[in-house]
């Protein structure tokens, strides 16, 4: 079973809009800046959103996820 999604990050100041990387993971686009980032304009916090998924390149039993800033990891 999936876990809910808490939507209330939608709401978004004016000229903001967001995308979803093909990861799962949401990031934020000043359309006026002409720029983009991990973190909520409001809430300066990365959506949590459980992205994580395991590559073919990576050893047996290695998964590649992302910290709240965008860093890359791996777990064994």
């Amino acid at each position: 079973m999936a876990a809910d999604l808490n939507l209330e990050w939608i709401s978004l100041p004016r000229s903001w809009t967001y995308g979803i990387t093909r990861g799962g993971r949401v990031f934020f686009i000043n359309e006026e800046a002409k720029s983009t980032t991990w973190l909520h304009p409001v809430t300066g916090e990365a959506v949590v959103t459980g992205h994580r998924r395991q590559s073919t390149d990576l050893p047996t039993g290695w998964e590649e996820a992302y910290t709240f800033e965008g860093a890359r990891y791996y777990i064994n």
